[in-house]
């Protein structure tokens, strides 16, 4: 008999179309991921069946859905709470991207947007903007491909199911400008422009957070030491709720200006604390990334 530990690893891949989707299942099936694509939703549950049924020759598997099917958001949503049922838990990647990169993708292929009728691409990007609402809502992974490269999103798959396993919660943290606006895939945000910028230190300017003289610049300042004591407490109450719910993805975002200095060096500094203070040896230790939307954009 099948235990817990020998269930099948479900990944549910979802998103705005254009949003990089096949990209996503592409990347897991180099991983070894048995990924299926175009899946209705009430088939997920059979499908798991069917890999349940190999003797372990499918141990992770990958469906790609999306709204072609007539009644998507309900259907996922059955499908998921009957595989939960069961002590299963299907973590959903939602891919989004922004209106203008959208529209340029779907240009480059000069291909019409899926649901734009007889309306332009901006009309089917909204269209589906509003069917996925309630999915987006759900996802455990939200993942804003609108500056990310093939090369890039499969990186950012790789690190998040890269080891095939659900234990443990995935953290990333993020440096972004806010000059160049939020990253919409944040499911904290928190603003450190409340420190000295180091743009305006001549030697400093053409640096990054990276380099050593600003990091240590921006970490010597009045409230820097408090904001990553602080936020490093504040998650260390927070992630293992997220965990003790089912979720396995959080993206906390740090914000600057411009994503140059402060919040990479504040980025890079809370993930090492974070790292410092989870057990590695656990099988359900967090596990950290950085990533810096912005840096190198100037």
């Amino acid at each position: 008999m099948r235990t817990a530990d020998d269930q099948t690893d479900v990944v549910i891949i979802t998103g705005l179309s254009g949003a990089g989707r096949s990209t996503a299942a592409k990347a897991l099936e180099d991983l070894g991921w048995y990924v299926v694509d175009n899946l209705p939703p009430t088939l997920l549950p059979t499908m798991v069946d069917l890999a349940a049924r190999t003797n372990g020759a499918v141990s992770r598997m990958a469906a790609v859905i999306d709204f072609r099917s007539l009644a998507f958001s309900t259907d996922l949503k059955s499908a998921v709470s009957e595989l939960a049922a069961r002590g299963m838990a299907a973590r959903i990647v939602f891919l989004e991207a922004a209106d203008d990169t959208l529209v340029r993708r779907f240009d480059s292929e000069r291909r019409p947007h899926p649901l734009q009728g007889t309306g332009r691409v901006p009309d089917g990007i909204l269209a589906e903007r509003e069917l996925l609402r309630e999915v987006r809502g759900d996802a455990d992974l939200v993942l804003d491909t609108s500056r990310l490269n093939v090369h890039q999103l499969r990186a950012r798959i790789r690190d998040s199911f890269g080891a095939g396993t659900a234990a443990g919660l995935r953290l990333s943290l993020i440096s972004f400008g806010y000059k160049y606006g939020l990253p919409v895939d944040a499911d904290m945000v928190a603003d450190c422009r409340f420190l000295p910028n180091p743009h305006w230190i001549p030697e400093l300017a053409p640096m990054t957070g990276q380099d050593a003289p600003v990091r240590d610049y921006v970490l010597a300042q009045p409230g820097a030491e408090e904001f990553l004591r602080n936020y490093t407490e504040l998650l260390g109450v927070v992630l293992p709720g997220y965990e003790r719910e089912g979720k396995r993805f959080v993206t906390f975002a740090v914000g600057c200006t411009g994503g140059k200095h402060r919040s990479v060096a504040i980025a890079d500094e809370l993930a090492a604390r974070l790292a410092a203070v989870t057990d590695p040896a656990s099988a359900a230790g967090m596990h950290v990334q950085v990533a810096h939307r912005d840096l190198g954009r100037e």
